[in-house]
């Protein structure tokens, strides 16, 4: 997301809804206040509207917070994040919108990229915006969710799901890693990472919610795959047998399989290639490394297998991907 020479900050917007969840709230003031451009400037704006006019807004801790906009703010988005309620009524329980959030919702133009934190998706739901789409949600409530709302494609196994101009996030962390995401999608992966990291969580979190779905407490005895994921990813750049991975963990293959998927979230060869491609990502931001070079450094072996993975995993080619990201790497700072 490039800005122009008539500078203006992409507008986030955060709609708090009463029963809303303290932390969720501040994900996205944490995650985009804190990019600026070449000359300080902030690169996004973020501001907090409620369903009624200013005022206090009920969370689910004993405080209220102070919300300074109405629901006007809405009309203002360039992007609106909905975080978590408990006290969504009709909209969690017959899955339609109260007369008071439908004339709220009113307010957004069309074109505003939306997203939501957790069950923040029920209100996106409920307002049509999901009808056909795929979507998440906190795994407790997917199944739940899914029933209410048949017409959302509901993957209760991700941490997000990116549909282009509509994005849902699991339950509370996993709208870190959201907000992480749009970052990245705006602005590459050098300054998500930033942020990131003066934020102190990972850029990018493995797998899915499967790693957190409640299970059986392992023996104290039971290995897990922790090293094999270190050893590989000192090793990228080489080929890597699943049966090299299993044998640092001195498994058989299918109990490290079975152990990494219930850990990771995703079989180790998908783990693999998400891990590739994120080098991909950082080499062709960072370096001027040919192609063909970064095709080997990341693990492909040629340009033409990255080629393919990049546009399965990021919908562009490598060529494009560099043209996008290095030409804005040198006019964002965080």
């Amino acid at each position: 997301m490039r800005q122009e020479s008539g500078f203006r900050p992409h507008r986030v917007v955060v709609f708090a809804l009463d029963g809303l969840l303290p932390f969720e709230l501040g994900i996205p003031h944490r995650i985009f206040g804190r990019p600026r451009d070449a000359e300080g400037r902030p690169l996004y704006e973020v501001v907090t509207c409620s369903v009624r006019p200013p005022g206090p807004v009920r969370t689910d801790a004993d405080f209220a917070v102070m919300v300074e906009h109405g629901p006007e703010a809405l009309a203002t988005a360039d992007t609106v994040i909905v975080p978590a309620s408990y006290e969504l009524g009709p909209v969690f329980e017959q899955g339609v919108l109260t007369e008071e959030l439908a004339a709220a919702l009113a307010h957004i133009r069309p074109g505003t990229r939306l997203a939501s934190i957790c069950t923040g998706v029920y209100v996106l739901a409920a307002a049509g915006f999901l009808d056909g789409r795929p979507a998440t949600t906190h795994w407790a409530e997917a199944d739940h969710m899914q029933r209410l709302f048949p017409r959302v494609k509901v993957d209760p196994d991700v941490l997000f799901v990116d549909d282009g101009d509509v994005l849902t996030s699991a339950g509370v962390a996993a709208g870190i890693d959201l907000c992480l995401h749009i970052l990245r999608r705006d602005h590459g992966t050098a300054v998500a990472n930033h942020v990131a990291r003066y934020t102190v969580v990972p850029p990018h979190r493995d797998g899915g919610q499967a790693q957190y779905i409640a299970r059986p407490v392992p023996d104290p005895q039971q290995s897990t795959t922790t090293s094999a994921r270190a050893w590989a990813l000192g090793r990228l750049h080489e080929p890597i047998q699943l049966r090299d991975m299993a044998g640092q963990e001195s498994m058989s293959v299918r109990t490290f399989t079975r152990r990494f998927r219930e850990e990771v979230g995703v079989s180790p060869g998908q783990w693999l290639t998400q891990q590739r491609v994120e080098r991909a990502r950082h080499l062709l931001e960072s370096t001027g490394l040919s192609v063909d070079q970064i095709a080997q450094d990341a693990g492909f072996g040629t340009a033409q297998s990255m080629r393919q993975h990049l546009q399965a995993a990021l919908g562009v080619t490598p060529t494009a991907y560099r043209r996008t990201f290095r030409a804005e790497s040198g006019d964002v700072r965080t």
